[in-house]
């Protein structure tokens, strides 16, 4: 692909050589893939919290991506455009899988850890599965995907408002999950 190292293609010409000949689609592809591949899976497993679902939807979502730029359309966001596909897959293999696990099992399965950050950490990977799907999808896109207010409400099809209060009620409901547990390791 033409393009010097110090002068990187925009995002949105290598998605338009995805329809061009084969070696120059490969190479736009691989390139698109290198750069949002890492934040997409990321993403999913997030989302998902399962490492198997989570690379199968990062699979389909590179695949599906791909096909898109075989359709005529107006490319001006890849990432977010990336984003947006992983999120109705994940959403569609949630819808398609009924939880069978309760939640004491799951809490139960969790080993402990003697070390206060792991710890915190699996608490906050738990109030999130605790917290509503809709809270938990703006919340991981803003503080682990760093997305912006703009680029969250693109994403999910909704008004930079409702993101702004989905976000806030997130971070109500997680604090007030932790509560008690980062009082117990304080003290």
């Amino acid at each position: 692909m033409s393009g010097n190292a110090t002068h990187p293609m925009p995002d949105d010409e290598l998605f338009y050589r995805l329809d061009g000949e084969k070696e120059v689609a490969e190479a736009a592809f691989s390139e698109l893939y290198a750069r949002y591949g890492g934040r997409v899976y990321a993403y999913c497993l997030r989302f998902l919290g399962n490492r198997d679902e989570a690379q199968d939807v990062y699979q389909e979502t590179f695949i599906r991506f791909y096909e898109c730029a075989k359709q005529e359309r107006e490319m001006t966001n890849v990432p977010g455009f990336l984003l947006k596909i992983a999120r109705n897959l994940c959403l569609n293999t949630r819808r398609n899988k009924k939880r069978t696990v309760e939640y004491e099992d799951y809490l139960t399965s969790v080993q402990p850890s003697s070390q206060e950050k792991t710890e915190l950490l699996n608490l906050i990977t738990t109030a999130l599965d605790m917290i509503p799907s809709e809270y938990r999808e703006v919340f991981v896109l803003r503080e682990y995907q760093g997305l912006s207010y703009a680029e969250i409400a693109e994403v999910v099809d909704s008004s930079l408002s409702n993101v702004k209060v989905r976000i806030f009620r997130a971070k109500q409901k997680i604090r007030s999950i932790l509560a008690p547990y980062i009082q117990e390791i304080s003290e």
